[in-house]
């Protein structure tokens, strides 16, 4: 990783950038991977106890996953803060909005404890079966104790990766998972407290693995490199409302954009309760397929992010947008890759998550929707990270609320149901991948002409 001098200082080539973006990308995508196959292990060992276990962690998940990645959006205004102050030479203000992070992810850990410990309210209106729904609350009940190390998790996270050193991310997330894999089975599946807990022993597990991945993060602060270098431990600040400030100026369009793009697809769920629990859990496994495809381009916009904000905090405007460039080839490429992929391994994909037929069929007849909408996912992400990485986040959120919530949830709605002849659970499917190209295509432009802005000082 060049330090912020040479950031400022050295031209790349197009190739150059992309090794560079690949470089920070590859340990970023393993721990991304370590992070979703969490998901794919409770699918899994869920999916061989019973159909109604695997559709109240579809459903009880679905709510977690998308309070958890509003709330984490929020926290993840450090990571452009910090890659401009590393880029700008300023990093005696590094430590500092680390520590504000870490108070603001305590603060909005409690709101989202206090919905998970009583979440009746947010069932009782899709008439779920009462078994499923029982499982689901105590699903959610435990996975309370859940949210505040994953936020304070995730804003190291952040820190880690603006500064370009994700692969202590990598390690940690590989020794959580198989961790998880190991606890969740024997709790879940192989009854290790005397009796399969189904999907409660697999919210037993998640509860343990982040704490544990928490305490691994504080460690290698305490202990590391960026420990050694920053020493946010030390001298520790009182909560900033200067510093906050900015960081909810950021983060809350962040949050809400992480909130509508993520129910857009975990709320499904719940919209198709009414459909069976064989049609959950198919659309579950396809959700847990489309999460994972989605880590690679997620990867590479997490790069970009750091290095484009890195370059722009060093005022290295050809810099930056040679690595917006870069993003883009990279995410093109991958996607296509990925989508074929998908397209040639649906049925022994499908065939690792569940032995149950009914289930299997759904989920067949979906991953077809995934493998399609992948290049054009690639592109708004990779897009909608530029944008972060240039402090523009607000109209970003605009157009992900009309594109995920107005086209995906709304159309995907009136597929399913109201279309004639319905299109069941496909019809969201389809929408989804109406919506993505949407915001593919309004995404886009918008990030050239924030570019075209923000490096004007370029211009001769």
């Amino acid at each position: 990783m060049p330090a912020s001098s040479e950031v400022a200082a050295s031209m790349l080539t197009l190739p150059a950038a992309m090794r560079r973006l690949l470089a920070q990308a590859t340990p970023i995508l393993v721990a991304q991977l370590a992070s979703i196959g969490m998901m794919l292990v409770d699918t899994v060992v869920l999916g061989h106890v019973s159909p109604e276990d695997l559709a109240a962690v579809a459903i009880g998940s679905g709510i977690v996953i998308s309070l958890v990645f509003a709330l984490v959006g929020i926290v993840q205004a450090v990571a452009p803060v910090v890659a401009h102050l590393y880029g700008a030479q300023q990093e005696n203000e590094i430590a500092g909005v680390l520590q504000q992070g870490f108070w603001l992810a305590a603060a909005l850990a409690l709101p989202g404890m206090a919905l998970l410990s009583f979440p009746q309210f947010m069932l009782a209106p899709f008439g779920l079966d009462a078994v499923v729904s029982g499982k689901v609350v105590q699903y959610l009940n435990l996975l309370a104790w859940y949210l505040p190390a994953s936020l304070f998790y995730r804003t190291f996270y952040a820190f880690c990766s603006a500064l370009g050193r994700p692969r202590v991310l990598m390690g940690i997330g590989l020794l959580g998972l198989l961790v998880h894999a190991v606890l969740a089975w024997g709790l879940a599946q192989a009854g290790w407290l005397g009796e399969p807990l189904g999907v409660v022993g697999c919210a037993l597990s998640n509860v343990a693995v982040v704490w544990l991945e928490c305490l691994c993060a504080a460690l290698w602060l305490h202990l590391g490199p960026l420990g050694a270098r920053y020493q946010p431990f030390r001298h520790w600040a009182k909560p900033s409302w200067r510093r906050w400030r900015e960081l909810l100026r950021l983060g809350l369009p962040m949050g809400l954009s992480n909130l509508i793009e993520i129910t857009a697809f975990t709320l499904v769920s719940l919209f198709v309760a009414a459909l069976g629990a064989a049609v959950v859990g198919g659309h579950r496994i396809i959700a847990n397929v489309s999460a994972l495809a989605y880590m690679l381009p997620l990867s590479l916009g997490i790069a970009s992010m750091a290095a484009v904000g890195q370059a722009l905090g060093a005022r290295a405007w050809a810099q930056a947008r040679m690595l917006v460039r870069a993003g883009l080839w990279l995410a093109s490429l991958s996607s296509v890759g990925t989508g074929l992929l998908l397209w040639l391994a649906a049925r022994p994909v499908i065939a690792a998550y569940t032995d149950d037929p009914a289930v299997q069929a759904v989920a067949l007849a979906l991953i077809a929707y995934v493998a399609v909408y992948q290049f054009v996912d690639a592109l708004q992400t990779i897009a909608g990270h530029v944008l972060r990485a240039c402090k523009v986040t607000f109209v970003p959120m605009l157009i992900q609320l009309f594109c995920f919530w107005g086209i995906a949830l709304g159309g995907g709605a009136w597929l399913c149901y109201r279309w004639t002849p319905p299109f069941g659970v496909a019809g969201f499917w389809l929408a989804a991948v109406l919506a993505l190209a949407a915001a593919a295509v309004l995404l886009l432009p918008l990030m050239y002409r924030v570019l075209a802005a923000v490096t004007a000082e370029a211009a001769p």
